[in-house]
């Protein structure tokens, strides 16, 4: 098998199975932070909250990302498509699609490298970003061979003037779509979930082992779970009750 076809092939699969990544790095990231915990390998407690709010921020600017290139995104495009495979009925080429070919990955990087810098393990994060490269690098090469295939010159000529991965700003073009929160609010709900219940979970386990209470954290953390699960309940029982979301 050629290396091109390899890497398209291995992109194809990651692709499909790129959901479970989080839950890899989550695992690990659990492993290396009680470790940290345990040994006392933490950074100055006088500025653990700070830090840990450094750290959340960092993965809403991913959120960010995320939402604003999904909501202003072409029908059919930008997706999850896990279980239905490349799905592309127009190329995005405007708002963050014209100044990086995967906005979304940048996003996921940027939510994912918060979550990874909860470990307060250098090592760690630096192990994190490597294996993002390598994972997505397979996923990007795969997606755009796919897109190349399927629009050709249209896309090349497009791809040419686009970084693939970090942003050119100079290039903003303003998004062709308007703004769509039934978009995400379908795609988007439970990774906001998500996102606040690992941060829950770090400072529970942190704060069982550094003083044998499970819930010995500021309120806040509390009031963010509490409000994204509510959230997520309201989004659910509408979807089943109304139509509300079903807008393209």
């Amino acid at each position: 098998m050629s290396l091109k076809t390899e890497l398209r092939t291995e992109g194809d699969f990651l692709f499909k199975h790129r959901s479970y990544l989080p839950l890899v790095i989550i695992v690990l990231g659990l492993g290396a932070y009680i470790y940290n915990v345990y040994n006392k390998q933490l950074i100055d407690p006088n500025y653990a909250e700070y830090y840990k709010w450094g750290c959340l921020a960092v993965s809403l600017i991913g959120l960010f990302i995320r939402m604003h290139a999904i909501g202003h995104a072409a029908p059919n495009t930008s997706g999850r498509n896990t279980s239905e495979g490349q799905i592309a009925d127009h190329i995005n080429s405007s708002g963050w699609y014209a100044i990086c070919r995967h906005p979304l990955y940048v996003g996921n990087f940027f939510m994912w490298l918060g979550l990874a810098g909860l470990t307060q393990d250098f090592w760690f994060t630096i192990a994190f970003v490597f294996m993002y490269w390598v994972y997505y690098e397979r996923i990007m090469y795969a997606e755009e061979a796919f897109l190349i295939d399927k629009y050709g010159k249209a896309y090349t000529d497009w791809s040419a003037k686009t970084p693939a991965f970090w942003p050119k700003f100079s290039q903003w073009r303003k998004p062709d779509y308007p703004f769509s929160w039934a978009k995400i609010i379908r795609q988007e709900k439970a990774g906001i979930l998500n996102l606040f219940l690992v941060f829950f979970i770090f400072e529970a386990l942190g704060s069982y082992i550094s003083s044998q209470e499970w819930l010995n954290m500021s309120p806040l953390w509390y009031s963010l779970l509490i409000g994204a699960i509510v959230w997520y309940v309201i989004i659910k029982v509408l979807q089943k009750t109304t139509n509300i979301f079903e807008g393209r």
